[in-house]
């Protein structure tokens, strides 16, 4: 297992550590037969488990970004099967089939978008690869996802190593047995990590201590350049083109070398869209001309003059000949790799190479230089995972041969690609080259790397490529990351600017590791500005070598739009979440799409609303729902509108405080990338801010979702599936605005009973009634965005819950008020409160710290100050008691309210409370020792409006009223149809 792998810390809340393959050329520079091998050889493990007919039948399937390299090197090993890797970067044009989250990942989202539509619509076997297999998390995620679309009974999981914890193993078990599908599992070797219970905070300690005090190796030298394009220019085909490295100052680093690949006309660039068997026959012939072009290109470099093609007499094809020789696939294809039919011998490591050459032994204290190992037997393809002999590191090391006469020239016409006794000039010393791929494109440069091993004499070739991960780096012979380079993204990612990250390139404080050539192989879509500008991945590079050359591989765009899907979807067994997606803006609210989706039907076209003594008698008379109907929206006068925006600017700093003291809380006592649930719609908004500070303060973006939950009838269990079937439920955090009595806090406990996956426990911007455990306030103050109803929540409606509307497998459903876009202050509510985060930031932090130190248990002191008023006052139903800022709004924007009690000497936080009051004729009584700013009470006699734990209409016993009583709701319900009006 140390062969396999070292360990390192990462920059990353959710996990400290990272495990760091020594085979998977991502962040180790390695031989690329040995990367090569090591899918290959799994792939022939995966068909011999299949047989070859289910293998013809198969989809073979990796993870963006680290396994896309490996999981084509599987669909080599298995021959049979196209192959397609997930992707984080979004193509226009191309449609979306599917995705899936990766939780413990640094980037999270991945999406598929096959250019074929229907090629994970077969039924036959799905292999999945990934380079470890963890905890499994992310294997269920994806099988639940695609499972949905496309189930089918066979599933087979992939990894170099199988590092799950007996509990991981059993997760997945009954997972397959809920799924009623098979899962195998094929990995090269097993093993586990034990780790203390606070390492994500020793972890983070430990990189903040060696980031200040290590010397900084990561930044250019600040150049006098040519214009950040001109590395770009065009040369003719098989030429190279030199050019001044935009990062480099005269003398500091090489020029940039630029080199046609010729690489074949709509050939893939790799798997994000698909790569056949036939694509792979087409790479192998073009390999060649690919590695003696980039051969040649090396040659001019200082040092490596010596470093002839083992083969010279290939011709370099003229000036715009891209063409490739034909092939038939039955010969062994050019480059030591058997065609696809016909799998070659499994024996470890590269073949050797013409003439018997081979290339020298690493350093010893080298990290990417596995130890020795036997060789592999040839007829090894199904080694149990701890066999030795399936070890992809147990390849037999390449050793120089000793010094020879040069050997007799060939008796008969044998030049040639395939000669093997051709003299070879005197190895040079210390001659190492790398060829650095590019994030997602591992495939394409892996295999020119091989091909440039197999054509350069004497020159100790190694491979990796960049990556998005942030991963410690500390240069100690005993730790797998020893350098690191940072530079700018420079393919223009959806998700935004950031730092890319190249590991061990750098040679640190041993010149032995230094790279005399490095060959930057990246896609067209990343040959930017950026790229060659000062500070970008070629000024990094060409500070720590002789020689930088630069090939760009064509991205590959599917050249028609998406056909339709020629095998229709399979129903997909119930447990599984409904077809549709997540609801998102502009389509859906007037939120941006990246700010929540809302797991809700569209009920925009239904008509649902009615005054609200229609819906209360309808509700009385008939045993309605309160959810099955909606009131008509408020709309607030210019009054009303100036109150709230007045309220906003007073208490906009307060709330962000406590944003940032209920986020920070939730992020180190819930989880450290946790996804947001907010209970739809009040809670919304404030799930919203909480993403935003998670972002602003940490980096973190966070998946954040709306879901509906109704009194009496528990939140909506379709969505549960949903979000089970996409994220870890443990990871699951659900977000409400504020509490009042608790209600809603116990109905969730209640509804999520049958569902111990999930954590009950809601975390909310204010706690007056001291019913949950996670807040970032206790105080009863307004929170601005119940002062209104959708105009403040993203133009969406409450939830609705109706039979003939919401089937037992449907979202529940909301509309979306696109009619009241010119009232609408969503935006500026969340844009007012988080413009305040930077100046709250070190109060919140502290108020953090000290809820962490405080007991918060729940008093639920609020269910007992309901319980005495609701005796006090004659009205005996809680329900009808509102308590808080908030609560008591509600009751005046939606109910038909009796009267308000109000803390004595409460100030301008009740000021629109005394508004809305006085429009709906409500008095308002000002009483000592309440423990809320305020209390709305509805109408305990006029029943319209009042509604018990269930949802239906209350009657209290007793006469019908006074006069004054009847008068009071007489007004209440004369004035709301005038606000209904307006």
């Amino acid at each position: 297992m140390r062969e396999l792998l070292g360990l390192a810390l990462r920059r990353n809340p959710k996990r400290a550590h990272l495990l760091v393959s020594n085979v998977l050329g991502k962040h180790v520079p390695q031989r690329p037969a040995i990367v090569h091998d090591a899918g290959v050889r799994l792939g022939r493990r995966v068909r011999e488990l299949l047989g070859d007919e289910a293998a013809a039948r198969a989809v073979v399937l990796g993870y963006a970004e680290t396994a896309t390299g490996l999981g084509h090197s599987v669909a080599d090993g298995l021959a049979l099967a196209p192959y397609l890797h997930s992707t984080r970067r979004p193509v226009p044009g191309v449609a979306t089939v599917g995705g899936f989250e990766e939780e413990h990942s640094h980037a999270t989202s991945h999406l598929l978008l096959p250019e074929d539509p229907g090629l994970l619509a077969s039924t036959g076997p799905l292999v999945l690869v990934d380079d470890e297999f963890s905890t499994g998390r992310t294997v269920l995620n994806t099988i639940a996802a695609l499972h949905r679309r496309f189930p089918r009974d066979h599933y087979v999981v992939v990894a170099l190593v199988d590092m799950r914890s007996p509990e991981d193993r059993a997760r997945l078990d009954a997972f397959a047995a809920d799924l009623g599908a098979r899962v195998d599992l094929v990995a090269a070797a097993a093993g586990a990590v034990h780790l203390p219970d606070d390492v994500l905070e020793r972890g983070a300690k430990l990189v903040a201590a060696h980031e200040e005090a290590a010397p900084d190796h990561e930044a250019a030298p600040a150049p006098t350049a040519s214009p950040a394009g001109a590395a770009s220019t065009a040369s003719p085909a098989g030429a190279a083109s030199t050019v001044p490295s935009a990062g480099a100052a005269p003398g500091a680093g090489p020029a940039v070398v630029r080199v046609d690949l010729g690489w074949p006309e709509a050939l893939p660039d790799g798997g994000r869209h698909g790569f056949t068997p036939a694509h792979r026959v087409r790479l192998e012939a073009a390999l060649p001309t690919m590695a003696t072009r980039l051969a040649n290109a090396l040659a001019e470099a200082p040092n490596l003059a010596n470093a002839l093609p083992k083969a010279p007499d290939d011709p370099i094809p003229p000036a715009g000949d891209h063409s490739t020789p034909p092939v038939d696939g039955t010969p062994a294809a050019p480059g030591g790799y058997a065609a696809p039919d016909h799998p070659a011998p499994s024996g470890g490591g590269a073949p050797a190479s013409p003439g018997g050459h081979t290339a020298p032994d690493a350093p010893a204290d080298d990290p990417a230089a596995p130890a020795d190992d036997p060789a592999v037997p040839a007829d090894d393809i199904a080694a149990p995972a701890d066999n030795p002999a399936d070890n992809p590191a147990a390849a037999p090391r390449r050793t120089a041969p000793a010094p020879a006469a040069p050997a007799a020239p060939p008796a008969s016409g044998g030049g040639g690609a395939g000669a093997t006794d051709r003299p070879r000039p005197p190895r040079p010393s210390s001659r190492r080259v790398l060829v650095l791929g590019f994030e997602e494109l591992m495939y394409a440069p892996l295999r020119i790397a091989k091909a440039l091993d197999d054509v350069l004499d004497g020159v100790e070739v190694r491979y990796s490529t960049t990556t998005r991960s942030p991963v410690l780096a500390v240069d100690d012979p005993g730790y797998a990351i020893r350098t690191r380079l940072t530079f700018p993204a420079h393919d223009e990612p959806a998700d935004g600017p950031g730092p890319r990250y190249a590991y061990n390139v750098a040679p640190g404080a041993d010149p032995d590791r230094r790279f005399d050539a490095v060959v930057a192989v990246i896609d067209s879509t990343a040959d930017t500005p950026a790229l060659h500008a000062p500070g970008g991945l070629l000024a990094a590079l060409s500070t720590h070598t002789d020689r930088l050359v630069l090939a760009v591989v064509p991205s590959y765009r599917p050249q028609n739009p998406p056909t339709p899907r020629t095998v229709p979807e399979r129903q997909a067994p119930p447990m599984h979440q409904p077809s549709y997606e997540p609801l998102r803006g502009p389509d859906f609210s007037s939120y941006a799409p990246e700010e929540v989706g809302w797991l809700l039907q569209d009920f925009s076209h239904v008509t649902l609303e009615a005054p609200t003594e229609e819906r209360e008698e309808a509700i009385q008379s008939g045993g309605a729902h309160y959810a099955e109907s909606l009131p008509v929206e408020y709309q607030p006068n210019e009054r009303y509108q100036d109150l709230f925006r007045a309220a906003l600017d007073a208490s906009a700093a307060r709330i962000a405080r406590a944003v940032g003291a209920v986020t920070e809380t939730v992020l180190a006592e819930r989880s450290p990338r946790p996804v947001l649930v907010s209970l739809a719609r009040a809670g919304t908004p404030v799930g919203v801010l909480m993403r935003r500070w998670a972002y602003h303060a940490h980096g973190l973006d966070l998946p954040h979702y709306a879901v509906s939950i109704v009194r009496g009838r528990g939140i909506d269990t379709a969505a549960l599936r949903w979000l089970a079937d996409h994220h870890d439920p443990s990871d699951v955090v659900f977000v409400d605005g504020w509490t009042g009595k608790g209600a809603i806090t116990r109905e969730l406990s209640d509804a999520l009973a049958p569902y111990p996956d999930f954590d009950p426990r809601i975390a909310v911007l204010a706690d007056p009634g001291r019913c949950v455990d996670t807040y970032g306030t206790r105080d009863d103050f307004l929170v601005p965005s119940a002062c209104l109803n959708s105009t403040v929540s993203g133009l969406i409606s409450r939830t609705v819950l109706r039979a003939d509307l919401v089937g037992p497998n449907d979202f529940h459903g909301a509309k979306y008020y696109r009619e009241l876009a010119g009232s609408d202050v969503s935006g500026y509510f969340l844009d007012t409160v988080s413009g305040r985060f930077a100046e709250v930031a070190e109060a919140a932090m502290a108020d953090a710290r000290q809820l962490a130190a405080t007991d918060r248990s729940p008093t639920w002191e609020g269910w007992a100050a309901v319980e005495r008023i609701s005796q006090e006052y004659g009205i005996h139903d809680v329900n009808l008691v509102k308590p808080g800022v908030g609560e008591t709004t509600r009751v005046l924007l939606r109910r038909v309210p009796w009267k308000i009690l109000a803390q004595r000497g409460a100030g301008a936080d009740l000021d629109h409370v005394r508004l809305l009051a006085e429009q709906r004729g409500v008095p308002v009584e000002e009483i000592d020792g309440l423990p809320y700013t305020c209390v709305g009470l509805i109408h305990p006699r006029y029943t319209r409006g009042a509604t018990g734990a269930d949802g239906k209409a209350v009657t209290t016993a007793g006469t019908a009223g006074t006069t004054d009583e009847a008068n009071t709701a007489g007004i209440a319900n004369r004035d709301e149809r005038t606000v209904a009006a307006r």
